[in-house]
């Protein structure tokens, strides 16, 4: 049995029970194992858990929630760690509880075009296994290589093609939701029109904060007949914001419209993720239509008018599908790259109106000059998703300092200009602090409320998403 570990260790009990559980391999107690479980993907903060639990099922699950219930003790729901919002740390020293041995893809039906999976199925290996059929699972975070369902259930993720296809609440039609005591209640199902209040839709996008998803039903869709990929290139920012701005109110409905900066681009390509972007842009731009065949020349043809008429200096086409991973490699690689800039990177997730980025873009540059940080961006600019990348050095608590200012300040930025503090990433630890910015004290009140339906012991997720008198 894992040995006992610090003056906080579980009681004994509790862990002989745990392990009869889910298996000695199922139980980490070991400091020098649960080190990497103490920050997800935004390490600017770290929390060390108590323990970390890994159940193989929705029984296994139900049982070490009912135990850790009977002792009082709380938990946290994690999956792959890939989080950008503090949403999986274990404050005050709680149990993770990880859905990584559940990874098992329970059902794929082509006909129906539905599957069921485990929680922790990493998202990339359900499209994986429904493309022998035709099939794939829209939803394509930029992490999708390693994050799980249940991770995007949690932070309802989105993606570069969320902007044709929709984020993750789109597609999911059945959940299996293990609550904070261990009782399970199955949501929706199969496809079925369930009568009464949409739970389902309240779990998606609940941050963990209500119980742990074990098993998810969603919808597939066929692959897309043809695909058309370009890469604009641009001299500034703006002007690729621009560009943005144009293509939508040209009727267009690119699958997906995203913005590289030129400090991305370099680290990009100064990376084993090398694509040949121009490292002397001041940003490019990737476009990608889909669909049948049949008009989409034209909407390239016309999307690449749009880009040049903003001032782009040059416009790429890719000719196969060797050319376009390789447009996307720089974009979806972006955050793996960031390290050979800082040891450090605070990712903001805010959304501001399309109409607005040009401007926005141009604040959040001096932000980043006027407190002397270095600011990259890569994000979502089809449905205006900013990802702004503060790079720093946690070891320097002056620049700590500087970077908290300035989040603060991009932040309020965005709001201003009409958006919200965030798209996709979810709020987490790191964004409750502005939760004022967008939530009245009533709203605040209610979200409250609907937390202690679902969790009214108060042990899930605790200090996450709301602010401590709307959790309370």
């Amino acid at each position: 049995m894992p040995k006992a570990a610090g003056s906080d260790a579980l009681p004994r009990a509790l862990m002989r029970q745990l392990v009869d559980l889910v298996g000695e391999d199922g139980l980490i107690t070991d400091p020098s194992r649960l080190f990497v479980y103490e920050s997800d993907a935004l390490t600017a903060y770290r929390y060390p858990p108590r323990a970390v639990v890994l159940p193989a099922n929705t029984e296994q699950a139900a049982g070490v929630l009912s135990a850790l219930a009977a002792e009082r003790i709380p938990f946290v729901p994690r999956g792959a760690g890939t989080g950008l919002s503090g949403g999986a740390l274990a404050l005050d020293r709680a149990v993770l509880v990880g859905t990584s041995r559940m990874n098992r893809i329970l059902a794929l039906d082509p006909a129906g075009r539905i599957a069921r999976v485990q929680a922790g199925v990493v998202n990339s290996d359900l499209s994986t296994a429904a493309r022998k059929h035709g099939l794939h699972y829209a939803p394509d975070p930029s992490s999708q290589a390693a994050c799980t369902l249940g991770g995007n259930i949690a932070e309802n993720a989105g993606g570069p093609h969320c902007l044709k296809y929709g984020v993750t609440s789109r597609w999911v039609t059945g959940l299996t939701l293990v609550l904070s005591d261990g009782r399970v209640t199955e949501l929706g199902g199969w496809g079925k029109d369930v009568p009464g209040l949409d739970l389902v839709g309240v779990v998606v996008g609940s941050e963990g904060c209500f119980g742990l998803v074990t098993e998810i039903e969603v919808r597939l869709l066929p692959i897309p007949a043809s695909v058309r990929t370009l890469l604009a290139v641009f001299e500034d920012m703006e002007s690729a914001g621009k560009a943005v701005t144009d293509i939508i109110v040209s009727g267009l409905l690119p699958a997906a419209l995203e913005i590289i900066d030129q400090e991305v681009i370099k680290a990009v390509e100064a990376s084993v993720f090398a694509s040949g972007l121009p490292t002397d842009a001041g940003a490019v731009l990737v476009i990608e239509f889909d669909g049948t065949e049949a008009g989409l020349d034209s909407d390239a043809a016309r999307a690449e008018a749009s880009c040049r008429t903003a001032g782009a200096r040059e416009v790429r086409r890719a000719r196969d599908e060797a050319e376009r991973e390789a447009l996307w490699k720089g974009r979806k690689k972006a955050y793996g790259a960031m390290g050979r800039i800082a040891p450090d990177v605070l990712i903001q997730d805010a959304t501001v109106p399309r109409s607005k980025l040009p401007g926005v873009l141009h604040r959040i540059v001096e932000i980043g000059r006027e407190h002397g940080l270095t600011l990259a961006n890569s994000f979502h600019a089809g449905d205006g998703n900013l990802h702004p990348k503060i790079l720093f050095d946690r070891r320097d608590a002056e620049q700590v300092a500087r970077v908290e200012h300035a989040s603060t300040e991009i932040m309020s930025a965005c709001v201003a200009a009409g958006g919200t503090i965030t798209g996709e990433h979810g709020v987490g630890l790191d964004k409750r602090g502005y939760m004022h910015l967008v939530c009245s004290p009533l709203e605040l009140e209610l979200m409250g409320r609907v937390k202690a339906v679902f969790d009214p012991s108060g042990l899930c997720n605790a200090g996450k998403v709301l602010p401590p008198a709307a959790e309370a």
